[in-house]
């Protein structure tokens, strides 16, 4: 699928999906708050990783022209004042003139470099979303944009963790290289089978927890700073670019 249809067409979770093309999350706020999510993204650029931001009001992205971020995500969750409100397909009904959208990078983006590299996927191969945990590592502070960092975790076999860590590494927009690989509880993490976000995906033998920072931490930041209303994509149902992957490259 080419990234339009994608847009078009997708009804869940976009890993795997328009292989070769970043992706990336979505969080739209209020203009009086765009200030402290811009700083909070500042301050946290590991898990917050800045690809655009919109005029207030415009529903448009200069990563994929033509495209509407009120319809183009397969799925949205609606906020108020720190609680999910709604999951919809379409928010054009609940878009603002004075809505300010964030377009952070994803790790789904480096997904189709690991798997050049024969570097397993399981959550895709089982057909799944991403397991995605929220850490006791808190962010940095902003405004009144506060809360704990969020991480994705793919099960990657051993042997493969220094070659999954290099290859993320060299795309840093994309939150480049894990955070933390192995034992969960130094994320202060109890149990990797009950994910805050996406769904629990199983391992292979010898395959090893690597966590990378994400893009839901603005979520997890909404929960705990209650701002009165935003949009934002569904945790894994993520905004396809028209921009190729290799553009985030460093390397």
């Amino acid at each position: 699928m080419t990234p339009e249809e994608v847009r078009a067409r997708a009804s869940g979770p976009t890993a795997g999906l328009a292989t070769g093309f970043a992706q990336a999350n979505l969080i739209a706020v209020p203009a009086d708050w765009a200030y402290d999510v811009l700083l909070f993204t500042q301050r946290n650029p590991k898990p917050c990783p800045v690809l655009d931001v919109t005029d207030a009001g415009d529903p448009r992205t200069v990563l994929a022209p033509g495209a509407d971020l009120r319809t183009d995500l397969p799925r949205y969750r609606v906020w108020r004042d720190g609680v999910l409100a709604d999951e919809r397909t379409d928010v054009t009904a609940f878009w603002r003139d004075d809505l300010v959208a964030f377009l952070i990078g994803c790790s789904f983006t480096f997904e189709g470099a690991l798997a050049k590299a024969g570097v397993p996927l399981r959550h895709v191969e089982q057909g799944r979303n991403v397991s995605m945990y929220a850490t006791d590592r808190e962010c940095r502070p902003a405004g009144r944009m506060h809360g704990p960092m969020v991480v994705s975790m793919r099960w990657i076999p051993a042997e493969l963790v220094e070659t999954t860590a290099r290859i993320s590494g060299l795309m840093p927009a994309v939150h480049g290289a894990p955070v933390h690989a192995g034992d969960p509880a130094a994320l202060g993490i109890a149990d990797l089978a009950a994910p805050d976000f996406g769904d629990a995906v199983d391992a292979v033998e010898g395959d090893v927890p690597v966590f990378w920072a994400c893009g839901v931490t603005p979520q997890a930041a909404l929960m705990a700073s209650r701002p009165p209303f935003a949009i934002t994509h569904a945790p894994g149902h993520m905004f396809v670019t028209d921009v190729p992957d290799d553009e985030y490259r460093i390397g």
